[in-house]
């Protein structure tokens, strides 16, 4: 079946191709200099629609592909030149066109005209027509993004150009919720647009142009349409259950736009499994904060999530989700500009997970793990907070002054019930987690150039962090037996001594956890300009932390009362601070395609905790080089190479000697004498835009080679284990690939991606050294339809290979994935969407699960009617569960998730 679509497509594709004759030719400048980027479009004389259009490439060639038998209007524009317009008449045969461009005077009119055109290329600035590339039937910003070429949106629906995700989203160009592209992808109507402008090389400070090494920096600024400024517009989406489903949904979002300020309004209330917001969105949304960094010190303040469950693939056996966001930016006066925004989320699931771990440890047959299976029922409940208010004032063109404050707050509780059964062993759990952490973060920039040859930037950043993790564990079984209790006879547990653990009939085991950050990340720099190729830069800076660490643990016994476990090793009182401080310099050229830029950093590090009575410190020294080049073979053609060594410490998480629980069966003691690591990294990026024929290539290539890192050695008995930090003579080893080749053909676009990441891990698990080896493998390819008319399809084909050997236990896992999606206008105002997807989960014996998921929706809407109403499907074949398959460096582990079953929505959408 899937054959017979991918034969009709290609032959809808043939058919509309038939018939046509090739329009050719180079354009050239007065001295016969070719103009690559020009923009050539054939109008039809009849009706003076633009029947076709291309770009010129490196050598002013251009192709056009038009019906034979017509009369053509040949229009070519550059910006600043101008040439005549060319009429032809085309019968059967092949066209040869060249033209000659001349400087004009003015230039306004031929802007104008450029505007028109699908593309136009302005030196690191792509702008997109949209109603060029789309039909029609899209819905929101997602949708339209997906047909520009060269830009991608990934599953996650953050935006993705030459293999670089967007780091900020603009309208109009006012910040749209900075520091996340995939509230833009989802919620910015389609029909708002009229232009894309993808900012390549962004850079927001205009005196620092051209300075720094930006080039993985990309923007996006939305062009709204002009009945869509100075007026309220968006749309309201109301829902519920059909039949015997009871779903419900309701999703406002409005926005308003003018050039002195704009309002975005946001709102989700669902329980159809649309997460919006999810905890990992929540903490990777950085608030479009960056790091200082360049220094050569990787220092970074770890966040402690206790291990929440996490959803698969968005999916869970139910999700009741309440999501608000509002975002605004007002020009206060002609200096000062002031933006912000809020977001408020609340979700709870539920989660049905059956999972089997097989533990590695120093069993000399491989086979003879121990293995663990669990069932687990989990209900966790979420409330995400964020803020965000900024400021930047610019008096003049040589001074800028920008301020921030970021902060997030949540509200994460987690209760678990699980049936452990390993070996003869069956054992009823109960976990609850509770962590309400906070943060607050301040950003301070300063810009001033002195003059042309003397530039200036200050850079300041505060962190305040405070985490209170809460752990319960309820147990049948001892936990801990060895740790918590001293065994007098392994085969006679009536003989253990309880010590700090009192006997009970269900071991009711409690940890209380605080942990609080203070850190100060501030850099100055220099920049001498030597000339219009070459600068030099001066760097001081320093970060200053200060940390907080306190835990214990305490049983409550049968009778309600309470057993503070008051040795040392079952407490911690632990004070942590780190300061480095630096000096760099770096020497920028550019000379021909090349342009490179090598530098060095000096470091002093100066590290100190106090726990346990005593005073623990390290004073060091640390030379830090790094290398950036660039060779720029064309406009649209590059290859980026990258080397750094960085110096990686641990913050007071790692330190801490007390005992602290990660879960059930994994206890961690800290390391006080830890040491740096240090971490080789290189990178190696190559893109490739050709838009003359609508080719995207990128590659990129990495590796890290970690010194001395910093790895658990664990001591594992059964599926108990506790870790403590080390450092290790043994490098560790990552290396990762990627690529991506999409050529569109006429309507027909085709994609072909390729991801590889091996991994080398050396560990100590019961005193033994042990090597962990990951090698994983991802290949896709999808073939994409754009017709005005008719259906559109997409058809692709995904495998993922997972190889994994811990110490000589090896096992693989492939998970293949054919897709297909469907995009039909039929009868007036009718849209059929739909996605099907199968899954095959295996191992190199036989078929562990297969399941297929598929939607479908049915859109209705009048011509120039307001109102849309749409009736749809989700789980249309009732899927029960999911898989997927981990892999660290003690344990494999293949899990099943239930999934929401299948119910159908009736919802009205009004569009404002």
């Amino acid at each position: 079946m899937k054959q017979k679509i991918l034969y009709a497509i290609l032959l809808v594709g043939m058919t509309m191709s038939a018939q046509k004759v090739k329009i050719t030719g180079f354009v050239k400048d007065s001295v016969g200099n070719p103009l690559e980027m020009a923009n050539v479009i054939a109008y039809k004389k009849t009706d003076n629609t633009m029947t076709a259009y291309g770009i010129t490439n490196s050598n002013g060639k251009y192709g056009l592909s038009v019906p034979a038998n017509e009369t053509y209007l040949l229009k070519v524009s550059f910006i600043g030149l101008s040439a005549k317009d060319r009429t032809i008449t085309v019968n059967v045969e092949d066209v040869k066109v060249d033209f000659e461009m001349t400087s004009e005077e003015n230039s306004l009119d031929e802007v104008e005209i450029v505007y028109e055109i699908p593309v136009v290329v302005k030196g690191d600035t792509l702008v997109y027509n949209t109603d060029s590339f789309t039909n029609g039937n899209e819905k929101k910003l997602g949708d339209v993004l997906d047909k520009l070429p060269g830009i991608e949106v990934n599953d996650d629906g953050e935006i993705e150009v030459e293999g670089k995700t967007v780091s900020k989203v603009m309208i109009e160009g006012k910040d749209f919720f900075d520091g996340d592209s995939k509230l833009a992808t989802k919620n910015i109507p389609a029909d708002a647009l009229d232009k894309v402008e993808v900012l390549r090389n962004y850079e927001d400070v205009g005196q620092m142009r051209g300075l720094r090494n930006n080039q993985d920096q990309v923007a996006i600024n939305i062009k709204l349409k002009e009945g869509k400024k100075n007026f309220w517009f968006g749309d309201v989406t109301v829902g519920a259950g059909v039949g015997e489903t009871e779903r419900y949904l309701v999703k406002p979002k409005l926005f308003y736009y003018n050039p002195k300020y704009s309002i975005n309004i946001l709102t989700d209330f669902n329980d159809i499994g649309e997460v919006p917001f999810t905890r990992r969105d929540y903490f990777n949304f950085t608030g479009g904060f960056r790091n200082l960094g360049r220094g050569g010190t990787s220092f970074n303040i770890t966040s402690d999530d206790l291990a929440f469950a996490v959803l698969q693939n968005d999916r869970a056996n139910e999700i009741n989700t309440k999501f608000g966001a509002a975002n605004f930016s007002m020009s206060a006066s002609k200096t000062l500009d002031i933006s912000g925004y809020g977001i408020v989320s609340n979700t709870k699931t539920d989660l049905i997970t059956n999972t089997r771990r097989t533990y590695i440890d120093d069993t000399a047959d491989p086979t003879d793990n121990t293995i663990e299976e669990t069932f687990d029922n989990t209900e966790q409940r979420s409330t995400l907070g964020l803020l965000k208010l900024s400021a930047s004032y610019r008096p003049n063109n040589n001074f800028r002054l920008d301020y921030d404050v970021f902060g997030k707050l949540s509200q994460q509780e987690e209760d678990d019930t699980f049936l452990s059964v390993r070996d003869d062993i069956s054992e009823d759990i109960n976990e609850r987690l509770e962590n309400d952490p906070f943060s607050v973060q301040q950003n301070l920039n300063a810009y001033y150039t002195l003059n042309s040859k003397n530039i200036f930037s200050f850079e300041a950043q505060h962190l305040f962090q405070e985490e209170d993790p809460f752990y319960n564990a309820i147990r049948s079984e001892i936990p801990f037996r060895g740790v918590f209790t001293q065994i007098n006879d392994p085969d006679d547990p009536n003989s253990d001594t309880f010590d700090p653990l009192e006997a009970s009939e269900r071991y009711n085991v409690n940890q209380q956890k605080n942990v609080t950050t203070s850190k100060l990340d501030a850099k100055l720099d220099y920049y001498y300009v030597l000339n219009k190729k070459s600068n030099l830069n001066f760097t001081i800076g320093s970060t200053l932390s200060t940390q907080n660490f306190d835990s214990d643990i305490f049983q409550i016994l049968d009778d309600g009362d309470q057993n503070s476990f008051e040795s040392e090793e079952f407490t911690n009182d632990v004070k942590y601070n780190f300061n480095d401080l630096y000096a760099g310099v770096h020497y920028k050229f550019i000379t021909g395609i090349f342009t490179f830029n090598p530098g060095v950093s000096i470091h002093n590090y100066d590290l100190k905790d106090e726990q346990l009575g005593t005073t623990n410190s390290q004073n060091e020294w640390q030379v830090l080089p790094d290398f950036f080049a660039l060779v720029q073979f064309k406009k649209s053609e590059s290859l980026r190479f990258n080397y750094s060594i960085t110096a990686n410490y641990t913050d007071i998480n790692n330190l801490a000697e007390g005992y602290v629980f990660n879960n059930y069966n994994s206890l961690s003691q800290g390391n006080r004498s830890l040491e740096n690591a240090l971490y080789d990294n290189y990178s190696l990026n190559y893109f490739s835009f050709n838009m003359f024929n609508y080719t995207n290539i990128f590659a990129r290539l990495s590796y890290t080679n970690r010194r001395n890192p910093i790895k658990n050695t664990s001591i594992v008995s059964g599926i108990n284990r506790v870790n403590t930090p080390i450092n290790s003579n043994l490098a560790d080893q990552v290396l990762s690939g990627s690529g991506n080749f999409t050529r569109t053909f006429g309507k027909i676009k085709g994609n072909l991606s390729a991801n590889v990441s091996w991994s080398s891990f050396n560990n100590i698990v019961n005193t033994l050294p042990s090597e962990s080896i990951s090698l994983t493998q991802t290949y896709q390819t999808e073939w994409s339809t754009n017709f005005k008319k008719g259906p559109n399809f997409d058809l692709g084909y995904s495998i993922t290979v997972n190889d994994y050997d811990n110490n000589g236990a090896e096992s693989t896992f492939y998970t293949s994935r054919p897709f297909a999606r469907l995009d039909w206008s039929f009868a007036k105002g009718f849209l059929l969407k739909s996605s099907y997807s199968y899954y095959n989960y295996r191992d190199t014996e036989t078929t562990l699960n297969e399941y297929s998921f598929w939607d479908a929706e049915v859109f209705y809407q009048k011509p120039d009617s307001k109102w849309e109403y749409k009736f749809s499907v989700t789980n249309l074949l009732d899927t029960e569960s999911i898989n997927r398959d981990s892999f660290n460096e003690l344990f494999n582990s293949t899990s099943s998730y239930v999934v929401q079953p299948r119910y159908w929505i009736f919802s009205v959408k009004y569009n404002l």
